[in-house]
């Protein structure tokens, strides 16, 4: 069966995972950092091909997904040669590089390091090139992962959310972060093993300074990526676009200069924002709205509901309810 994961070339066997906001955290093993610490790369670029390669032996290399797979990794791998022995500095001689799929490489004989790269996941091997020619097949131990995250039965667009890829350890979640910025909707080739998906909806609304700002709607997700295979997760938001208003009386218009504070039934602050009818994204809950307005302080509870964006009155009534500027 054909595999490609980053170049979506190929065939892979697709197994649709729907994951839940919220799971235990697992332990993990990693397999395939790269490159490992004692093949530190020298920091001179690598050398042209020589001009001739008579009396040199090629090394052939191929890449497969998993172990047991038929066919090679036909694009996305980047393929590095290094001395095995050490320079002086402790750093291993790069000798050769490539990024086609299967490179045919010529070597003097000697004993090299083999590495190669595939999105995030990396594999190293010994070879030893002795008077003839070898071709070496690679196992890279990797798989995808594809995060899809929904709003109701609206996908998000990649650009509103913030996602994370943690390698967990028992009892921590987010014992290691591989990937800060990850793309929903794309597929990230992976090493095989456990993982732990954190997604942040961010609020682009009015009243977000800054453009993007974390919400506190987020999603988390433990999955395992196994060799081979693409997981699909599938993550879903719950949240809804509320818009702050401070009128005198019930429909009234929206009273400009108020300073709004969006805060927990706790009294953890939310968001602070300012204007006559500022909007922000909130996760399903409740929430205390404060407004304050010529020196007088106003407040009103209300409910967020998934996908039921509203408007939110604070009615500023001189008998009001008065309270103390949060601290």
């Amino acid at each position: 069966m054909k595999q490609d994961i980053l170049k979506k070339a190929g065939r892979l066997l697709f197994v649709a995972l729907a994951v839940p906001s919220v799971a235990a955290a697992a332990p993990t093993h990693r397999r395939g950092h790269a490159p490992p610490a004692q093949v530190r790369p020298s920091p001179e670029p690598a050398p042209a091909a020589p001009a001739s390669t008579e009396g040199l032996s090629t090394l052939h290399l191929t890449a497969t997904l998993a172990s047991n797979d038929a066919q090679p990794v036909r694009s996305g791998v980047v393929w590095r040669i290094f001395e095995e022995r050490a320079q002086p500095d402790g750093s291993h001689k790069l000798v050769a590089q490539s990024e086609e799929a299967a490179p045919t490489l010529p070597l003097p004989d000697g004993a090299y390091v083999v590495h190669a790269s595939y999105g995030l996941a990396g594999v190293t091997r010994r070879i030893v090139v002795e008077g003839r020619n070898i071709s070496e097949r690679v196992p890279l131990n990797a798989g995808g992962l594809k995060i899809v995250d929904m709003l109701g039965e609206t996908k998000i667009p990649p650009q509103r959310l913030s996602i994370s890829i943690y390698v967990p350890e028992r009892g921590n979640s987010e014992a290691k972060l591989v990937l800060a910025n990850a793309r929903g909707d794309e597929i990230i080739s992976l090493p095989e093993g456990s993982y732990h998906i954190v997604s942040t909806l961010l609020d682009t609304t009015q009243g977000a300074q800054g453009g993007n700002n974390a919400t506190n709607s987020v999603v988390t997700a433990d999955l395992k990526v196994p060799a081979g295979k693409l997981i699909e997760a599938t993550l879903k938001h719950h949240a809804a676009t509320m818009t702050l208003k401070l009128v005198k009386a019930p429909g009234g218009e929206a009273l400009a200069n108020t300073t709004f504070s969006v805060l927990t039934p706790g009294g953890d602050v939310i968001r602070e924002l300012i204007g006559a009818f500022p909007s922000l994204v909130l996760a399903e809950g409740e929430y205390v709205a404060i407004a304050r307005h010529e020196g007088k302080t106003f407040q009103n509870t209300f409910r967020v509901q998934s996908t039921k964006d509203a408007d939110v009155e604070v009615i500023a009534k001189d008998a009001g309810p008065e309270v103390e500027p949060a601290q």
